[in-house]
């Protein structure tokens, strides 16, 4: 077996690639890059587990970042229980053929409860008087003990959030150098997330060169330390990010036309999925709309297809064709053109929006919220503020960290649907071996047997 190291940089597509002062410019020069064709849909949950699995989501079941859990009737996003994949992960093919084979898991998603040997992923403490401690899970249990005396508490609010930075991706990087010195693990994957928030963020070049120069030196050490031990790194990416005109009120949509009943509490309102017509789970730029009323599928998808910022609506015989026939996708299928893409929110007055909405919650929102990357910028004195909430919690009050704005028109980028220009494809950067054209297509299901060859021969 050959040790092998794959290294997921969130966002890259050969878009970015055009600045030659850049190590890693340099660094593909004398590789193989290949762009992947994405996923439906390209997200993270969905092209992670299509990568290491090679199957598609109608077998793997992993149809988006999150769906409508029917027998709770509750939409749930960002799960992390391996055991939702449903299909043999790539340690599993490769432990069934080499005993010795093991793995290390940094931070890729569905981390917990897998049959990888040595993983770590984000996992905050909850406690019970309301506050956030940032942490994260390991396994075995003692490598989180381990990895953050050596380098700290792991940076969970440089994660995701508005103060999300390079802080965690540096953090990510160098404890995975540390578990490779440890472990010596015959495939190692690590997950680096920087590109994503700021090319949602922002879609100013001077910007975007900036924080590629930031990453830039962390994959430059990286990089540097696993070829120092004879590893050539895949580089991989999941998605690539384009910029975006604006949002789609996909489920503001169905309740003006009636199929969404929300529930009012203290004056607020809370989407009641069990009890509407149809919703949306809303997840960048795919939704899974869920119709409970059968019989009203049809109209819903009359009603979706006169959207002129939506580009598909696949129901149930068109889901076969793009691999979304699974029990856990929506009755129908909303996927956005390409410059758009879909919110969650269902209030139609910003005072109605639940308490939650203006808060970073990414488990009781029903539908991913990149809004959560900012601060309201309508709050004056935002840094006086966010520092009286810390402190009240410091001294044990509870309180709304209530700081994110309502306005989805600050969103510059998004991802997830498929019919986007190639430049913005995910790609694959690998040892060049004389196989294959440069910049050639390939099927992503075929990552996860490329994956294999490289540490098999």
């Amino acid at each position: 077996m050959k040790q092998t190291v794959v290294i997921n940089v969130v966002g890259l597509s050969s878009s970015l690639l055009q600045h030659e002062d850049l190590f890693l410019t340099q660094w593909i020069k004398n590789k193989q890059l290949s762009r992947i064709k994405p996923v439906l849909p390209a997200v993270t949950c969905s092209a992670q587990s299509t990568y290491l699995t090679g199957k598609l989501p109608n077998e793997h079941g992993i149809v988006a970042n999150g769906w409508y859990f029917k027998d709770e009737s509750e939409v749930k996003l960002w799960r992390q229980s391996n055991h939702l994949v449903q299909a043999p992960k790539i340690w599993d093919m490769a432990k069934e053929k080499n005993s010795d084979f093991t793995c290390s898991n940094m931070f890729w998603w569905y981390n917990m409860y897998s049959n990888s040997d040595f993983n770590v992923t984000p996992r905050p403490q909850y406690r019970a008087d309301g506050q956030k401690i940032p942490d994260c899970y390991s396994k075995p249990a003692e490598l989180r003990d381990k990895l953050q005396k050596e380098l700290g508490t792991f940076p969970l609010f440089n994660f995701w959030g508005p103060t999300a930075n390079i802080k965690s991706t540096q953090w990510i990087a160098n404890a995975s150098k540390l578990v490779h010195s440890w472990h010596e693990p015959t495939l190692q994957l690590i997950y680096l997330p920087h590109l994503d928030y700021v090319l949602q963020k922002h879609n100013d070049p001077a910007i975007i060169l900036q924080n590629l120069l930031e990453l830039d030196v962390v994959l430059e050490d990286l990089i540097g330390f696993y070829e120092a031990k004879g590893i050539d790194p895949i580089v991989l990416s999941e998605y690539g990010i384009a910029p975006v005109k604006g949002p789609i009120h996909i489920n503001q949509l169905l309740r003006e036309n009636g199929y969404i009943q929300v529930r009012e509490e203290n004056g607020l309102e809370i989407l009641d999925a069990g009890a509407s017509d149809a919703f949306a789970m809303a997840d960048h730029q795919i939704a899974h709309v869920y119709v409970n009323t059968k019989h009203k599928v049809e109209e819903v998808k009359k009603l979706l297809e006169n959207c002129p910022e939506i580009d598909l609506v696949l129901d149930a015989d068109s889901k076969m064709d793009y691999h979304l026939d699974h029990e856990r996708s929506g009755d129908l299928v909303a996927v956005s053109k390409k410059d758009y893409w879909f919110t969650y929110y269902y209030w139609l007055d910003d005072v109605k929006a639940p308490d939650f909405a203006r808060t970073v919650d990414i488990h009781k929102k029903p539908g991913y919220d990149p809004v959560e990357m900012f601060t309201d910028p309508k709050k004056k004195l935002m840094l006086a503020r966010i520092g009286w909430k810390l402190l009240k919690k410091k001294l044990g009050f509870r309180g709304l960290f209530n700081v994110i704005p309502l306005d989805a028109h600050l969103i510059q980028g998004s991802h997830g649907a498929i019919n986007i220009p190639e430049a913005y494809y995910p790609v694959l950067i690998h040892a060049n071996e004389g196989e294959a054209p440069n910049d050639e297509i390939v099927a992503p299901t075929d990552v996860c047997a490329y994956i294999l060859k490289q540490v098999f021969g």
